[in-house]
């Protein structure tokens, strides 16, 4: 089967074909690392380090990088509140960052590059671009000049108005045109800078990544990612100061950009205050559960955040838990572990999670159908490897039914009730068993008895701490 993904640059769905099989080369942007990221700069993360796996179930080497943006006036302006160095501030979260991934089930890119690291280069491409005509120094600034590059607005099929507005270009004195970029500025002694021809400065945003994926990856690259929010200005100016400074070569073959979160189908974003923090989430939710809502809609498109899409988030995971718990005696070994040709073909289709999920529930279904011992065997195997290609049931069943919405939520606490239970209704003090149950009840907790003893899971939507 084909992979085929869906081009930004052509606006079509197109077959994958790598310039290289043996080295297929893709870059994602990454974050600006001054704070605790907010939910939606996680989507681009966990999908396309989805697409990073199926590549390389299909070809044998794959680079996949994923930068930490390092030196921003964000970041200048965050150290200046704390009353430290920029350091500091990049530090602490990018290692936040990193943390916060390998909770989601990202893997780590074989790549992170940093801004900082690569100062030469980026001096080395400005240096190019101001030789070449489409660059020039003014007042200890160097900035792209847009009408040297006719494509200039091709990505993301913007007029000149239009990118204008959307850039919200800074007018100043030196620049030839509004809408010429930054790629080096000025820096006062006390904002961090380095040395370079122009004087002590420190690089523009677009051009780091320009000069990071070249130096990782090579003057034309696969696949470059991010979210559709950074088409423009940034994904745009990177096409031209990249192609302009390799001489006309294409920067990146297929461009793939993720919809934003909306939250009461409002855009998730700082200036309307309805941003979540990650960090905060996953402590407040099973990890499994926000990935899985991350991935639940096509990575296109929109994806509503809300309390309700969390809970039905977390009730499909329970019913996929359900099924695996209730054939947990069943034993499968690492090495029995498959993808089911469903599921990839449904990856294959653009990166069709929706599909891949509705592939998923049907493996459960099956698993909870299977007549014997060789078939459950089979099954299981089959949703487990789909799971572990996906990111998902990965955690132990057992385990999953315990976790709960709130770390302060005690299971010492309710297996002492449930033991205190089991006691009463071996002596026929039925009232006080049914008193344990509506305790743990109206805490969300819910009990479950079988052959095997007593089960209990937190009905999430409900949960309350004790």
């Amino acid at each position: 089967m084909n992979l085929r993904l869906h081009n930004s640059l052509t606006r079509r769905l197109e077959d994958f074909v790598p310039q290289n099989p043996q080295r297929v080369t893709m870059y994602v942007c990454g974050p600006t690392v001054y704070n605790y990221i907010h939910v939606g700069n996680a989507r681009p993360a966990v999908v396309f380090g989805l697409l990073a796996r199926l590549l390389r179930r299909r070809y044998s080497g794959v680079v996949y990088a994923r930068n930490i943006t390092d030196v921003d006036d964000k970041i200048n302006a965050a150290a200046k509140e704390a009353g430290t160095g920029i350091e500091a501030i990049t530090t602490r979260f990018a290692r936040a960052y990193h943390e916060d991934m390998a909770r989601l089930g990202v893997d780590v890119p074989d790549i992170v590059p940093h801004a900082t690291e690569h100062i030469t280069e980026i001096i080395e491409m400005c240096e190019s671009l101001i030789a070449s005509g489409h660059a020039y120094a003014a007042e200890g600034h160097v900035l792209f000049e847009i009408a040297t590059f006719p494509q200039y607005g091709q990505l993301s099929g913007r007029s000149a108005e239009d990118m204008l507005a959307g850039a919200r270009v800074e007018v100043a004195p030196y620049k030839r045109s509004p809408g010429d970029f930054v790629l080096w500025k000025p820096s006062s002694d006390d904002l961090p800078g380095w040395d370079s021809p122009w004087g002590r400065g420190r690089p523009g945003w677009h051009i780091e990544c320009s000069a990071m994926a070249a130096t990782h990856l090579g003057e034309t690259i696969d696949i470059h990612a991010g979210g559709n929010d950074l088409m423009f200005p940034h994904h745009e100016n990177e096409v031209a100061q990249s192609t302009c400074a390799h001489g006309g070569k294409l920067f990146a073959r297929y461009w793939l950009h993720n919809g934003m979160l909306t939250f009461a189908g409002r855009k998730m974003s700082k200036s309307l205050g309805n941003v979540m923090i990650l960090h905060e989430l996953l402590e407040r939710y099973p990890a499994e559960v926000l990935r899985f809502l991350l991935l639940r809609a096509h990575y296109r498109q929109p994806l509503e955040w809300s309390e309700d899409t969390l809970a039905q988030a977390r009730a499909t995971l329970d019913g996929w838990y359900r099924v695996l718990l209730d054939h947990a005696d069943v034993p499968v070994e690492g090495d029995e572990l498959q993808v089911p040709e469903e599921i990839e073909q449904a990856l294959c289709d653009d990166l069709n999670t929706p599909a891949a999920f509705a592939v998923l529930s049907g493996l459960a279904d099956q698993l909870r159908q299977a007549a014997d011992s060789q078939a459950r065997r089979q099954r299981k195997a089959a949703l487990l490897g789909a799971g572990q290609l996906l990111g998902l049931l990965q955690d132990n069943p057992e385990h999953w039914f315990q976790q709960t919405y709130s770390s302060e939520i005690d299971p010492d606490w309710v297996d002492d009730l449930l033991a205190q239970r089991v006691a009463a209704r071996a002596a026929r003090d039925f009232a006080r068993a049914d008193e344990i149950r509506k305790r743990l009840s109206e805490r969300g907790i819910v009990i479950e008895d079988g052959a095997s003893g007593t089960r209990w899971r937190v009905e999430a939507a409900n949960a309350v701490v004790p």
